[in-house]
């Protein structure tokens, strides 16, 4: 079907059908011809200064009528990178060069096999080693000056990373019913952290749990953060995982049992494949979620990328000009989650689910 004969059986069919798409139509091209003449026609992109010292009387004048890049001009390194030291910023920027070179590495099916496991393994290593320093000349950085987007990637990468082994585990344990202790364990863990906003588990990750340690031991509010994500993640993705498990029939269970098949070796040749198969959409709905909840770590003071942006608007040169800073994070936001979503729509595509 071609795109005329496309266009007049779904937009054009009926005289209704027709006055619908032509107001839709003619509403978007005004729609976007305005914002076209917000966002590039009448957009200020730089002012005079830099920083501290940069101008924004062009932006003011023209408020209203046309969108200030130069904030994000001028705040870009801020946003990006927080309070890390600005002579040592090519760390975090090659921390993000490092994460998207191990999205597409990851995304290889030759990676799909235990070279997952070093590959992980290493570029964790290698992410501290740019981040933290102590090492090979770097100098020290503490967690309390990471921010921007290389937080926002470190939590969501290895929070997910961490919780999918974990909920695997929990939601095996939840259909185990030859023990029943560890299915009622799996069951309380699940309850309680379903219950809760992520908020309140950042919170006691960051204010309460120290206090139930013994004086003197304390761990790194970075750290404390990236568990309590952990263990948020992995309990509504052992959902997922559980659902997927209960579409795999009794029949496959019953064919590994009979050529022998001890339970692991059932578990993970015969079951998981298809229970992650038709799992698929739900599970990058859910990781695409928590991608965009890290930024709730700003209630523990943590600067992600939402939170920088945040903290570069306040200073008084560009008050009033938060939209254009929110924009340029919603679209860094966008061009991850929109990656994710069409590498799962070509699985999806690839293992024959949902089509229609």
């Amino acid at each position: 079907m071609n795109a005329f004969d496309w266009a007049r059986r779904n937009l054009f069919a009926s005289r209704w059908s027709t006055l619908v798409t032509l107001l839709l139509m003619l509403s978007l091209i005004e729609w976007i011809g305005s914002f076209v003449q917000w966002a590039v026609l009448n957009a200020v992109w730089s002012v005079p200064g830099s920083n501290e010292s940069a101008d924004s009387t062009a932006c003011r004048l023209i408020q209203g009528n046309g969108a200030c890049w130069a904030v994000v001009h001028e705040k870009f390194r801020f946003m990006m990178f927080g309070t890390y030291p600005f002579t040592e910023q090519w760390r975090p920027a090659c921390t993000i060069l490092v994460f998207i070179a191990l999205y597409l590495a990851s995304a290889q099916r030759s990676f799909w096999n235990w070279r997952l496991i070093p590959l992980w393994t290493g570029t964790l290593l290698l992410v501290l080693l740019l981040m933290g320093g102590g090492l090979l000349g770097l100098r020290p950085v503490g967690t309390d000056l990471w921010g921007g987007l290389p937080v926002t990637l470190i939590l969501a990468t290895f929070g997910l990373a961490l919780a999918f082994p974990l909920a695997v585990l929990v939601a095996l344990g939840r259909r185990a019913k030859s023990m029943p202790a560890v299915r009622a364990l799996c069951l309380v863990y699940v309850e309680i952290v379903r219950g809760l906003p992520l908020i309140t588990v950042l919170f006691m990750a960051s204010v309460m749990f120290p206090l139930l340690l013994p004086e003197g031991v304390n761990f790194d509010k970075f750290l404390r953060a990236q568990i309590a994500f952990t263990l948020f993640a992995a309990a509504y993705l052992s959902e997922v995982i559980r659902g997927g498990l209960q579409s795999v029939g009794e029949g496959q269970y019953e064919a590994a049992q009979a050529i022998g098949l001890t339970y692991w070796q059932m578990t993970i040749d015969v079951v998981l494949p298809q229970a992650l198969r038709v799992s698929i959409p739900p599970l990058v709905n859910t990781f695409i979620g928590f991608f965009k909840d890290t930024s709730l770590v700003l209630i523990i003071g943590i600067f992600d990328l939402l939170t920088s942006a945040q903290n570069a608007v306040i200073n008084p040169i560009w008050q009033g000009f938060g939209i254009e800073a929110y924009l340029f994070v919603a679209l860094i936001y966008f061009c991850f989650c929109f990656a994710i979503s069409r590498y799962a729509a070509s699985l999806e595509v690839r293992h024959g689910v949902g089509r229609c």
